[in-house]
């Protein structure tokens, strides 16, 4: 008799390559790809590192590029990577979403994700997607590329987190609280290798878009991804999108056993809050109440869906927007603005003095909306990173619609539920299903594709390709960091920097420059060096520029007491080690550094290699599994690739 299966496993069993893999928490595992998410920010990284693999068509059988974060135009370059990224899609087998049309997350659960499907997107929020029963994750973009170009993805097994729901939320708790309170417990690291699997009675009283809010942010906890079965719930909202075919019941078994479990009472779960600044920094929202708040922002990649936006436009209907108050209000896909348009909330939105924004991703990334300084802005988004709104100075808290509402009607951080008379919800209307067939282009047959040619202006430039490693690496330190050190802090967010994501060695310009104005200068003229972090270095967004950025400044290693899960698969992807520093271990900015052996240590599978810090002896650890390892001897996953050393897998459907 086989052995009771939790719903992660039986999403991962049958895309397994090997079906003889046993799935063992920290196993290198390689499955094959249903879906690949691209978005624009992190795409044209992904489209050019695809065609430096010499393939003709994409080999998964769906690919979808949507254009949702770059799109303030504030010159051209935004508009010539969106040129690329069409012609890209034309040619190679690719679905494209216009700029305008959505933000990736959102139209992926209305119109492609689907029960038991595996999705791997160039985006970490890309685990939005579990909220239908999908093992969804994120990834650097070159992972994407290979998976697209049919090699399959390769990760370490995630070990399964089972969170039992019980009960039902109450008045004016959210979805949004049952995420806060699993960071409250496990922090930005604590979810490390580890997928968030829910189970229990009060999972079907939550919605597919609230199931999508705990899915989007899990990440924040650095988990491969979150997972929720496939029931009623998602029969119905397959239903509601003209998908009624696609769905497939996915429950855990009787009996399934977790590697670890834990429960939360929804009956007893109060609104709480992120304070600056970090998703982690959780607290109820009484110890934050009557906090001045200069700005309130609803919508993004998450807390953007028909059900979050009439909930606020409900609360809205009390009155106006304090006075001093900025309130934006962000749709996540252009179905759900036609579908608030026609129900009444726009308009509802509109009377109480919000400002209503395009369906974008906008202020979340910095493009647009950026805050005073040193002011709180109360936000329903995912991240409150230092500097991701845009401003350096920033003071961002995180929170549920139901909070945001009732503080930008009172002008403080308010509890909602002292709001006891909230009129009820506008229902919703049919949501017009045939918009994204009408706006998404559909993949062209691969005869009429070979004679397209890809579109790529001055501002889109090839990303570096790592030599081989050197047997020996001496350098000097360039710089020492703290802990939870994110890739924004490499790559920054907002209109100006992101504008030169295409462009690595502009992009290089901006690393660290909030943490050290000279650190750029430094390495160019040192010619490379090594960085030092403290702990979950390179948390937050999958955006791969954190790795190339560094191997462009001509950085080899990074020494970290540890590391955020997809920026650490991105070094190594691009030839950068990533070493584990001990805690009793120091190191100054301008010492020398020496690793003696470190190819040798590589090619043995050494667990620890002896490196000299300004003349003191230090063990560092090379804790990597052996299909990372290869990568690193090959130089970089592009070199493992055209190396022929990894065969191109057969994607399931």
């Amino acid at each position: 008799m086989s052995r009771p299966l939790c719903v992660t496993h039986k999403l991962l069993t049958p895309h397994l390559v090997d079906p003889a893999t046993e799935l063992e928490p920290g196993r290198d595992i390689t499955v094959g790809v249903d879906q690949v998410l691209i978005e624009d920010a992190t795409g044209t990284m992904t489209g050019m590192q695809f065609e430096m693999l010499g393939v003709d068509e994409i080999a998964v059988p769906l690919a979808v590029m949507y254009v949702d974060h770059n799109v303030l135009q504030i010159d051209d370059k935004n508009m010539q990577d969106h040129r690329y990224l069409r012609s890209f899609c034309e040619r190679y087998g690719v679905r494209f979403s216009p700029p305008g049309h959505g933000i990736s997350h959102y139209i992926h659960i209305e119109r492609f994700a689907r029960p038991g499907a595996l999705i791997v997107g160039a985006d970490s929020h890309t685990t939005t997607s579990g909220a239908l029963g999908t093992f969804a994750t994120g990834a650097g973009g070159l992972e994407v590329a290979v998976a697209m170009a049919g090699y399959g993805f390769e990760l370490p097994c995630p070990r399964v987190i089972g969170v039992e729901l019980t009960g039902r939320l109450g008045y004016a708790v959210e979805p949004k609280d049952i995420i806060l309170e699993l960071l409250h417990r496990y922090g930005v690291r604590g979810g490390v290798g580890a997928v968030f699997e829910f189970y229990g009675d009060g999972v079907a009283s939550l919605s597919i878009t609230g199931r999508a809010t705990i899915c989007n942010m899990a990440v924040e906890t650095g988990a491969t991804t979150a997972v929720f079965p496939s029931d009623e719930r998602t029969r119905a909202w397959l239903d509601a999108q003209g998908r009624a075919d696609e769905y497939v019941a996915i429950q855990a078994d009787p009996g399934a056993v977790y590697d670890e479990q834990i429960h939360i009472d929804l009956d007893t779960l109060e609104p709480l809050v992120a304070a600056p600044h970090s998703p982690g920094n959780v607290v109820p929202v009484g110890e934050l109440a009557g906090t001045e708040v200069v700005q309130v922002c609803v919508g993004s990649s998450v807390n953007s869906s028909y059900e979050d936006l009439a909930t606020v436009a409900a609360a809205l209907r009390h009155g106006p927007v304090a006075a001093g108050v900025q309130l934006t209000v962000t749709p996540g896909s252009r179905q759900i603005l036609d579908t608030i348009a026609r129900s009444g909330v726009y308009q509802d939105l509109l009377d109480a003095g919000a400002r209503m924004l395009e369906p974008i991703c906008g202020p979340c990334v910095g493009i647009g909306q950026a805050p005073v300084k040193d002011k709180p802005s109360l936000r329903t988004f995912n991240r409150n990173f230092p500097g991701r709104s845009g401003t350096a100075e920033d003071q961002v808290y995180l929170c549920s619609p139901s909070t945001a509402a009732a503080s930008a009607l009172t002008g403080a951080i308010t509890d909602p539920r002292t709001l006891l008379d909230w009129p009820s919800l506008r229902p919703a209307v049919v949501p017009n299903t045939e918009l994204h067939d009408r706006h998404i282009t559909p993949a062209w047959p691969l005869a009429q594709r070979h004679d397209i040619e890809v579109e790529r202006g001055d501002n889109l430039v090839s990303p570096p390709l790592a030599a081989p490693l050197p047997a020996d690496l001496a350098a000097e330190v360039l710089i020492v960091v703290g802990d939870d050190i994110s890739t924004g802090d490499m790559a920054p967010d907002g209109a100006i920097a992101m504008s030169v994501w295409s462009n690595i060695a502009e992009c290089a310009r901006f690393m660290f420059r909030r943490l050290d104005p000279d650190f750029h200068d430094r390495a160019q003229r040192l010619g490379g060096g090594v960085i030092v972090a403290g702990h979950n270095y390179g948390q937050g967004s999958s955006r791969e520029h954190a790795a190339l950025a560094p191997l462009h400044l001509g950085i080899r290693a990074i020494l970290a007491r540890s590391y955020a899960r997809i920026h650490r698969r991105n070094l190594i992807a691009v030839g950068i080690v990533p070493l584990l520093l001990p805690a009793e271990a120091h190191a100054e900015q301008g010492e020398d550094l020496s690793v003696p052996g470190l190819l040798d240590a590589l090619r043995s599978g050494a667990a620890t290699v002896t490196a000299r810090i300004g003349g003191r002896p230090v063990p560092l650890g090379l804790q990597l599994t052996a299909g990372e390892r290869a990568v690193l001897l090959s130089g970089s996953l592009i070199s493992h690739i055209r190396e022929g050393r990894r065969r191109p897998v057969h994607a399931t459907v």
